[in-house]
């Protein structure tokens, strides 16, 4: 089973999500249905940044890695992969 890190935005620059399931497309429609208290506050909706990982383990320490790094660290993983910040909701594996 495959698991996901994943960040999300507001807009370029914006407010962001660090997050982790099993399911991104699922989990991707449960943010923009408003059920994530956060991402509806601060309109958070768009996938900016993911990646994949094999087992439960990995996923959870990058996401824990993830959510303490500084802002611009954050900024950068996302720039160096999407410099434009776009919704990359296409590329996720079905």
């Amino acid at each position: 089973m495959s698991h996901f890190v994943y960040i999300l935005a507001s807009r370029p620059g914006g407010a962001l999500y660090v997050g982790r399931t099993t399911d991104l497309r699922l989990r991707l429609q449960a943010h923009r249905a408003g059920l994530s208290a956060h991402t509806k506050k601060y309109n958070i909706k768009t996938l900016v940044w993911f990646e994949e990982h094999a087992s439960f383990e990995p996923s959870l320490r990058r996401e824990r890695a993830i959510k303490r790094w500084r802002r611009d660290w954050k900024v950068k993983l996302i720039t160096d992969a999407n410099p434009n910040w776009q919704d990359i909701t296409a590329l996720v594996p079905a």
